[in-house]
Formats: C-alpha cells, sequence, structure tokens
C-alpha cells in the first residue's frame, strides 16, 4: 500500500471535487419521478418512507396508500398521524394476501386502494404519493398492469410516485425513473427464528 502524504491526498481530492462539480453542473432538469423499490431484501417500504419523511421536512404534502397492510397497527402511521396536514396514510389491505382467501375480497380492496391513489395523483396538492406493496397486488393480478402503468405515465410533471413490492412487473420497471432491487443476503426470519419485531418490520 502506498503511502499518501497530506498534501496528495488533498491535491487528489481537489481533482475528484472538481469532477464532481462539473458533473452535477451538467444535470439541471427537475420533475417528478416514478420509483420502484423492488426485489426479495428487506428495506423497501421502509427506504420509500424514508423519502416521505424528507418530503415532510421540505414541506411537501404526501399521500400514502398501503395495498396489503392495514391489518396491523403500524409505527410508520403512528408517526404520520401527527403530521395530518402534510400527510394523508391509508392503510387499506386486508393483511397478506393468504390471510384472506378470498380473491373476490383482495381484487375489490386492491380497486379501492387503487382509486385512492389515483385520487392523490390528480390531485395537484400531493407532492409525493407512495403507493405501498402494489407490485404484490399486480403480481396477483388484482389491477391489470397496463391500466396501472398508464395512470403512471400520466402523472403530473412534477409529482414524486413510489411503488413498492417484490416482483414489479417488467412493464412498469421500464416506464419508471428509478428502480432499486434490495438484494436478500441474510435474513433472522428465514436463519434465525426471529420473529417480526416493532420498530423493524412494522
Amino acid at each position: 500500500m502506498v503511502e499518501r502524504t497530506p498534501e496528495k491526498h488533498a491535491e487528489k481530492m481537489k481533482k475528484k471535487q472538481a469532477a464532481h462539480d462539473r458533473i452535477v453542473a451538467a444535470k439541471t432538469i427537475e420533475k417528478g419521478l416514478l420509483i420502484v423499490h423492488t426485489g426479495k431484501g428487506k428495506g423497501k417500504t421502509t427506504a420509500a418512507l424514508g423519502m416521505v419523511v424528507r418530503a415532510i421536512g421540505h414541506g411537501k404534502k404526501v399521500g400514502v396508500v398501503q395495498f396489503v397492510k392495514g391489518a396491523m397497527e403500524t409505527g410508520e402511521k403512528a408517526v404520520f398521524d401527527r403530521f395530518p396536514d402534510q400527510v394523508e396514510f391509508l392503510p387499506m389491505g386486508d393483511g397478506f394476501t393468504w390471510d384472506t382467501q378470498n380473491r373476490e375480497q383482495d381484487i375489490a380492496s386492491a380497486r379501492k386502494a387503487w382509486d385512492e391513489v389515483k385520487r392523490m395523483i390528480a390531485d395537484p396538492a400531493y407532492g409525493m404519493v407512495l403507493a405501498d406493496e402494489l407490485n404484490i397486488v399486480l403480481r396477483y393480478d388484482y389491477l391489470p398492469v397496463d391500466e396501472v402503468v398508464e395512470v403512471l405515465k400520466a402523472k403530473p410533471e412534477m409529482t414524486h410516485v413510489i411503488v413498492t413490492g417484490r416482483n414489479a412487473p417488467d412493464a412498469l420497471i421500464e416506464v419508471a425513473d428509478l428502480v432499486t432491487e434490495m438484494t436478500l443476503i441474510k435474513h433472522p426470519f428465514r436463519e434465525q427464528g426471529v420473529k417480526a419485531q416493532p420498530g423493524i418490520e412494522f
């Protein structure tokens, strides 16, 4: 390993800073993004909720609709309920898809939740809309993928929309601006028998 003097380090960092500044200066477009969090790893909703927190911090109004979740109280709902002027938080799911064992009920719940998402996207008061676990209902054909993609493609120019859930359909990935795949490396539920815990999973 070559030792770098403080002077050489400072010179190298100065070059990096200049290169970075040139790249940033060339990025001039500002627009609402369609963001997709997918993959088998944990953290899709958590990352999306982090963006909701940032949006609140910047004074934006945010709509959150949860498609599968709703059968249990979560820490995020308790927090966002403290910001009623900035966050409309709607857990509209009936629990995991295997909990209801009723496809018609699941489809009806998905449709109601999707109607709320569409309402929020169409309302210019919302700077961000989170459709949490929308990918799950798309995977089970509770909503037509084509319909969802067309609505998301036609969203207002400056509105950010975040979609979470495993198995994002290719059509959604194709039209998205930002797609992140969470990769599962280790999980205590599978490997150690650790149950879901407050503050970690909900």
